[in-house]
């Protein structure tokens, strides 16, 4: 049968499964399965570009909230500034040096960092600024709701996979465990290489020094 749907995989799941029993578990094993894809997946579709307005009247400017489905950040820069300069990323205790160092000064930012749901800029913006981020973002869940998504259509096995690996465990079946790690991890590995083709396509990778110009 085609899997195409969240119906028609949950479907698939109990057929592979062989069991009639499980059906209010199958949405858990999805799930599941879902959040390790969020951890090993890096595929182009993931990335995403939003952009921010940095409110200059808010008490703390330096400090945006980040998207519900971010998962963490790839490039940021300024949009509204010439040049469209990049903000480096600093660790949170490198980012409180180099505010402390500069007492209550204010700016352009030129550092950013991330706590929880929220980043932080540094030095304290001046004015408003826009930003771009691009970041890895979540895999779209699935649900009654969301009833398909890119991994969905691009890879359905991945969720098969991934899906029966979370059932065996609970079933105490820890025979096929070795057999549905290695049929995802095999997708996984495709997955991944074939973004990496897209990305780059035949040309051999060279590493060059940041602000480095052609």
């Amino acid at each position: 049968m085609a899997i195409t749907t969240y119906s028609e995989l949950q479907t698939a799941v109990a057929n592979w499964m062989d069991r009639t029993d499980l059906t209010a578990r199958i949405p858990e094993f999805i799930a599941l399965a879902e959040a390790k894809y969020n951890r090993d997946l890096s595929c182009i579709q993931m990335d995403k570009r939003a952009t921010a307005s940095i409110n200059i009247n808010s008490t703390e400017p330096q400090y945006l909230a980040l998207p519900d489905d971010f998962n963490f950040m790839k490039r940021l820069r300024i949009t509204s500034v010439a040049g469209r300069p990049l903000l480096a990323y600093r660790t949170p205790i490198q980012l409180a040096e180099f505010v402390a160092a500069r007492g209550d000064a204010t700016g352009q930012p030129l550092y950013f960092t991330v706590f929880g749901p929220e980043m932080e800029l540094a030095p304290v913006p001046d004015q408003s600024y826009t930003l771009e981020m691009t970041y890895k973002r979540d895999i779209p869940a699935l649900s009654n709701t969301q009833t398909t998504n890119w991994l969905l259509t691009q890879a359905p096995d991945a969720y098969l996979y991934g899906a029966l690996l979370e059932a065996e465990p609970f079933m105490k079946n820890d025979s096929r465990i070795s057999v549905w790690t290695a049929a995802r991890q095999f997708v996984v590995d495709q997955l991944n290489a074939q973004s990496q083709d897209k990305m780059f396509g035949a040309s051999p990778i060279q590493m060059m020094p940041s602000g480095y110009t052609p």
